[in-house]
């Protein structure tokens, strides 16, 4: 079958092309989900948890609150992400996720909730498996 038969078939059968594109961003979600989850808990510091948030040092206020909005504003935007794909028929890492959009932002008690977040059954013995995978050493929690 050529590409333009292929071409001709989807065009007749409209209901088709919406179920591949479906499945084409079902795919594409995993993926990336997978591996932006992946890329940020290896490199992730093993003490990231255990000490206290660093503090920013030589920026001037508007270049400080500035790199502050943005950085929120991506936190918020991994957590919904997080909770579309902790739903049961949307692929991805759903608690990881949000636990990476969490150590975004910036709100009294976070550090307790990453941890609470961390101490979920699965949670923290996934993400050091997938670390010694990587030659990283395990987070460290309190």
């Amino acid at each position: 079958m050529t590409i333009a038969e292929l071409a001709r078939w989807l065009d007749a059968a409209g209901w088709a092309r919406g179920v591949l594109l479906g499945l084409a961003l079902f795919v594409l979600s995993s993926v990336v989900s997978l591996l932006a989850v992946t890329l940020v808990l290896v490199l992730l510091p093993p003490s990231h948890f255990r000490r206290p948030a660093p503090a920013a040092r030589g920026r001037t206020g508007l270049v400080r609150w500035s790199g502050l909005v943005l950085k929120n504003a991506l936190g918020l935007v991994l957590i919904a992400l997080g909770v579309v794909l902790s739903l049961p028929a949307v692929p991805g890492q759903g608690i990881l996720t949000i636990l990476i959009g969490l150590m975004l932002l910036d709100f009294p008690g976070r550090r307790r909730l990453e941890r609470a977040l961390l101490r979920r059954p699965g949670v923290l013995p996934a993400i050091n498996r997938l670390r010694a995978r990587f030659g990283r050493p395990p987070v460290e929690i309190d």
